[in-house]
């Protein structure tokens, strides 16, 4: 085993797949242990049983569907409207409407692409500093994964055993006060820029209500569905995906059906990597939970952390080097099985857990220097890295601070539970 972590270690480093290298781990444990290869297959196919599972790929689906299609620009006319006579009310609209899109497509990457294209140049135009705008659209790009019904939150659902509607509701006020100290710290930064996008206007608010008429009760469908008891999560999904798909291409006709089939292998090709990290690492860490691997765990933390405090700074720190150098769907199949259980011993509620660990991965996708939206970012502007970096340190340190009163007021995520 000692030859085998480096070497694992060195594969990773160079390209190959997590799922791999998860699997490989996973065989050569199994193999020491004397224990039946085909306990794995009978893992992985155990994910074959977790029917909340289905919602995944159907909220995939309807996210890329929606970026296929014009919603993008009618969600920024529709929050411009509400938002756009707010001095830097392009800035907030922008924000708004990242972290909506966000939500539905579980990927901030598509975000940066999808709206980039819009937003970047609008606030060019608009007047807004360059630096500014690159580190907004960057940032914001995953400011959505605590609103339902982002991927993320599904996930971690499944992996810690806690009722997904409860984690939505938990996401709500946290995922609001990273905008709100966002969208203060925009008009803040912006407080030259005195000319807004234009008066309030109703006929504007109207028309824009009317454009997104299709777009505005996906929300409501989600969320009420589910919470009046009508939908389970997948059912709410199910319905989501079919909606979007025949308004998108049969009412609105914005996508082809010519286009439908690679759009479906884009975004299958998202869950299918989802799918088989999650099933190769459940051997592996019911392996490690067989092995007592948390409870050494524990013991080793408990050496130099006495309380719920020292427990969740070492978190955060642990979690931002993590959310820099590993995708959220990756970091919750390999990371949650560990910590929950320590987590819980230290009196960390595990819906507050999931919020605070959203929101620090979140964080870590602009985490310096290999945070995976700076790349991103930087390859859809055309900018190089050291700018990006620079661009987004501002965002990075308001965003710490709201990490910071997240994971330290457990009732900012628990009051609506």
């Amino acid at each position: 085993m000692m030859i085998l972590a480096p070497l694992l270690l060195i594969l990773a480093l160079l390209g190959a797949p997590l799922f791999a290298v998860i699997a490989a781990t996973a065989f050569w444990n199994f193999y020491q242990a004397d224990i039946d290869l085909q306990a794995i297959a009978i893992e992985f196919y155990g994910i074959a049983e977790m029917p909340i599972l289905l919602a995944i790929p159907l909220f995939t689906f309807a996210g890329y569907l929606l970026s296929e299609s014009k919603a993008p620009k009618r969600l920024v006319r529709l929050t411009s409207a509400l938002l756009g006579w707010m001095p830097a009310g392009l800035a907030v609209v922008s924000l708004v409407a990242c972290a909506f899109f966000t939500a539905f497509t579980g990927a901030s990457g598509v975000t940066i692409i999808a709206l980039g294209a819009i937003l970047f140049p609008a606030m060019q135009q608009a007047g807004y500093p360059e630096k500014f705008n690159l580190g907004l659209v960057a940032s914001a790009g995953s400011l959505g994964l605590l609103f339902a019904p982002s991927l993320p939150l599904i996930l971690y659902g499944v992996i810690a055993e806690v009722p997904i509607e409860d984690l939505f509701l938990a996401g709500l006020l946290p995922g609001f006060l990273m905008l709100l100290i966002l969208s203060a710290f925009s008009i803040w930064k912006n407080r030259a820029i005195r000319t807004p996008l234009g008066d309030f206007s109703w006929t504007e608010v109207r028309t824009a209500v009317r454009e997104s008429a299709w777009e505005i009760p996906l929300p409501i469908v989600v969320l009420g569905g589910i919470y009046s008891g009508y939908f389970a999560i997948s059912e709410a999904a199910a319905v989501t995906a079919l909606y979007v798909l025949i308004i998108d291409v049969l009412v609105l006709k914005e996508v082809s059906f010519r286009r439908l089939p690679s759009i479906v292998r884009e975004s299958m090709i998202l869950v299918g990597g989802i799918m088989m990290i999650l099933g190769v690492s459940r051997a592996s860490t019911n392996f490690m939970i067989d092995s007592g691997v948390p409870q050494q765990l524990l013991q080793w933390i408990s050496g130099f952390v006495t309380g719920e405090v020292a427990f969740m700074v070492m978190l955060l720190v642990f979690l931002l080097m993590l959310g820099a150098i590993l995708d959220v769907f990756s970091a919750i199949v390999l990371v949650v099985p560990l910590i929950l259980p320590i987590a819980t011993q230290f009196g960390v509620h595990p819906v507050h857990l999931g919020i605070v660990f959203l929101a620090t991965m979140q964080l870590g996708y602009i985490t310096p220097p290999v945070g995976l939206n700076l790349f991103i970012a930087g390859y859809r502007f055309n900018r190089p890295i050291v700018n990006i970096y620079l661009s987004t340190l501002p965002f990075f340190a308001f965003l710490l601070i709201a990490v910071a009163l997240i994971a330290f007021w457990p009732a900012l995520s628990l009051y609506l539970i």
